[in-house]
């Protein structure tokens, strides 16, 4: 799968249906390495944009030095993902993500503090940070870029396809987004079929396999909570 058409797909999808299309894989095959879902307590600062991009790492302490550099070598269409490694200074502000629209980033990932929050709101770059504040870090150490790195939690490693919304940030390789699009391309298409007919007056639990579930659970019985759809809705 082409890094464009990548991209695409996932433009139309949500992170909520690519975690459970890896929940629904995982069922299917419990070998499946886990899904890289980042730490929820870092948030887009500016809600509404979707972020797609291979990752262009950062590793630093209390220090921007090695963001600008970072800001120099990135390619367009790479995400900024910087590990602060606990910094209580802010890493990146206003400069920073208008550096990265004009050099065309498709984001920056700060797990640690930003800064300028009004400004970045106005901005139409997705951005990510873990907390806020308005004191700034030095810029007289150097440390690493494109290494792998820990980000909210999960493994970065240079060029790990980013994926991120209003609800949350995902890591996947190539192999594994191409695992994951089809799946949560089914799930998006039944959800859609399902509200399509909520809105025309059907239950909720008519399309679903609830009282059956309930049941095999209280007698101890394998089984999992589905949706049901009749061929014709399907259609």
């Amino acid at each position: 799968m082409k890094m464009e058409t990548l991209c695409e797909q996932l433009m139309n999808l949500d992170t909520a249906c690519i975690c459970d299309a890896s929940k629904l894989l995982k069922s299917q095959d419990s070998g499946i390495e886990k899904l890289r879902v980042v730490d929820p307590a870092i948030r887009p600062i500016r809600t509404g944009l979707k972020l797609v991009g291979p990752a262009h790492t950062v590793s630093c302490y209390e220090d921007f030095l090695t963001v600008i550099k970072a800001l120099r070598d990135a390619r367009a269409g790479e995400v900024l993902v910087i590990d602060s490694q606990q910094s209580r200074y802010a890493l990146a502000g206003e400069l920073f993500p208008t550096e990265a629209l004009r050099k065309g980033l498709a984001g920056i990932v700060v797990d640690g503090p930003c800064r300028d929050t009004a400004a970045i709101t106005q901005l139409d770059l997705p951005y990510y940070a873990r907390s806020i504040n308005a004191q700034a870090g030095t810029t007289t150490s150097l440390y690493d870029t494109q290494v792998p790195i820990l980000c909210g939690g999960v493994r970065v490693s240079p060029g790990d396809i980013l994926f991120g919304d209003d609800d949350g940030l995902i890591v996947a390789t190539l192999e594994e987004w191409s695992r994951l699009i089809p799946v949560a391309e089914q799930i998006q298409r039944m959800e859609s079929i399902m509200l399509k007919q909520m809105s025309q007056g059907k239950s909720l639990l008519d399309m679903m396999n609830f009282e059956e579930h309930c049941e095999a659970v209280r007698a101890g019985k394998k089984s999992q909570l589905a949706f049901k759809l009749d061929s014709d809705s399907e259609e």
